[in-house]
């Protein structure tokens, strides 16, 4: 104790336990049939009823690689240290490129390009990641939205698909202030009607209002999926609709080989169905989903393989896949489990490592799972 100064016990936190039975019909004095409900403080229930949800706002940039400004982008090479001498190649080539239009056989007139990197080029994406690396840069140090222990994760791009991410509206509407203004400056311009927000709803709670966010002066649409980069998200983080959308798209797939290809010989079709029936795009990323909608994916590849190979329906899959040296289902997905625990393990982007680092992970948990051959 200081000399001069008053001494103030710590308030205490107090709970109240009331034991609520379980089953009113089972044995009273088992104290396994009761459940324990705690009247907290007031304090208490105000900490506890922190656990917000995520607001994603998912950003269409019109036109984006059609509107890239030369000027600009040479000007953003220059300042990243690209080498002159690439800088002129690239200059020239934009500058001298002639371009027709190729249309039932007919080319139209030629014509050259003011403004735009060229669509389906390999350098295109890389290109104009140069020219957004400042609005990226700008929304992350502005500390604003979400964070992943001490990185802040407001914002996750490829190319001109963008994601910006906040636990409070507020700071939604300060992240797209400044991507309004970023577009403004580089002549680029977003589409209010294909942007949309997604609510990630936080355990037992959900909003029960979600007030107004405008881009452009019009409000944006409230959704409960979105297809971002091919991927469904849902507002839950169930993977149950993009399995389903992996599920339709193989039987797409197999009917196709199945038809185009059913004079070939058997070796044929074993690689074309490793070719185009065992990507299952981004299945590493499937976490949350339900027996059923797992399974459904699994018997729609079987199903696959037999009719492409004119198989017996009820002929054993492990036999069938053994036979034809070729992976089953549960091979590719601990495959595709152990590649991305490798990868991010070993990556050097800075979300990753902090998502590595962290055992409480359910993407590392689910991977680990899946990748030793443990059923979930």
């Amino acid at each position: 104790m200081c000399l001069g100064h008053s001494y103030l016990p710590e308030p205490l936190m107090r709970t109240i336990v009331v034991p609520i039975v379980k089953n009113k019909t089972g044995d009273t004095s088992d104290m396994g049939n009761y459940r324990p409900i705690s009247l907290a403080t007031t304090a208490a229930k105000v900490f506890d009823s922190l656990r917000t949800p995520v607001y994603a706002c998912f950003l269409d940039l019109s036109k984006a690689f059609d509107l890239v400004s030369y000027d600009i982008l040479w000007g953003k090479l220059r300042d990243a240290g690209v080498p002159a001498e690439y800088t002129a190649l690239l200059r020239y080539w934009y500058a001298n490129q002639r371009n027709q239009v190729r249309w039932v056989g007919a080319l139209s007139e030629e014509y050259r390009l003011e403004c735009g990197v060229r669509q389906g080029g390999l350098s295109s994406p890389l290109l104009f990641n140069l020219y957004v690396n400042q609005l990226i840069e700008r929304l992350s140090s502005t500390h604003v939205g979400c964070h992943i222990d001490d990185i802040c994760v407001n914002n996750i791009s490829y190319a001109d698909d963008m994601v910006l991410l906040s636990p409070s509206i507020a700071g939604l509407r300060k992240l797209l202030f400044i991507c309004e203004t970023y577009a403004e400056e580089q002549g680029l311009k977003y589409n209010s009607k294909k942007s949309e927000i997604l609510v990630f709803k936080a355990p037992k709670r959900k909003p029960r209002h979600v007030p107004p966010v405008c881009l452009d002066g019009l409000p944006l649409k409230v959704v409960q999926k979105f297809k971002y980069l091919g991927h469904i998200v849902t507002s839950d983080l169930g993977d149950d609709e993009d399995i389903e959308r992996e599920r339709r798209a193989l039987s797409v797939r197999g009917n196709m080989l199945a038809r185009r290809f059913a004079r070939c010989t058997a070796d044929v079709k074993v690689t074309l169905f490793k070719a185009f029936c065992q990507s299952f795009y981004t299945g590493g990323l499937w976490v949350t989903y339900t027996r059923r909608t797992y399974s459904a994916l699994r018997i729609q590849y079987n199903n696959a393989f037999r009719m492409l190979l004119r198989l017996p329906w009820r002929c054993s899959a492990s036999k069938m896949f053994a036979d034809a040296h070729t992976n089953d289902f549960f091979a590719i997905m601990r495959r595709k489990a152990a590649s991305l625990l490798q990868r991010l393990r070993t990556s050097n982007n800075g979300i990753l490592r902090v998502i590595a680092a962290r055992p409480d992970c359910p993407i590392l948990h689910h991977c680990m799972t899946v990748a030793i051959g443990r059923k979930k």
